[in-house]
């Protein structure tokens, strides 16, 4: 079980900080970074989900954290300063959901395979190729960077209807 003190507050629509782009990480920062991507990790894995961006924590830093594996094989991945450098003409439609759009669910297009530069925490610069999950995963997460969220690639009707269904369960849920 992870340490609520630990964890830190997740961001929920319509928070403004979630439609800003994200700063740069500096060069410098590793300790504090390295501080936030545990608390974010921690935060991620209580949620539970499967990618947590900065910006969700109210930090607006580009700073993702992933981890698509089953508790008992964890395998976080931590992308500072996380760019799209190549993706396929082919697409692919799954469903995405949000930590910050709690039970909200939509289908989204985007390109199937993708390649990602980013540095890790010692400031080694990596790339990283995903398809599939991890590919969908990774888009989501760097959109998050640039203020971008998944209801912002649904039809107007959709994403509306998403919209007022959270704001209705949030506000049932302020009542209880």
């Amino acid at each position: 079980m992870t340490d609520p003190a630990a964890t830190l507050p997740i961001l929920l629509v319509p928070d403004a900080r979630l439609r800003a782009k994200a700063k740069p990480v500096a060069a410098g920062n590793s300790d504090a970074v390295r501080a936030l991507s545990e608390k974010m990790l921690a935060t991620m894995y209580a949620a539970p989900g499967i990618g947590l961006a900065a910006p969700q924590v109210g930090e607006m830093l580009r700073l993702v954290v992933i981890d698509l594996q089953k508790e008992d094989a964890r395998a976080p991945l931590v992308l500072v300063n996380p760019e799209v450098v190549a993706e396929s003409d082919e697409l692919a439609t799954r469903e995405e959901g949000c930590l910050s759009l709690p039970n909200q669910y939509g289908d989204v297009t985007r390109p199937a395979r993708v390649k990602v530069r980013y540095q890790d925490l010692t400031g080694a610069k990596r790339e990283i190729e995903g398809e599939g999950l991890l590919s969908a995963c990774l888009q989501h997460e760097i959109d998050h960077l640039n203020g971008v969220l998944f209801v912002d690639y649904l039809s107007v009707l959709k994403r509306n209807m998403l919209l007022r269904k959270l704001a209705k369960e949030l506000k049932a849920k302020q009542r209880d």
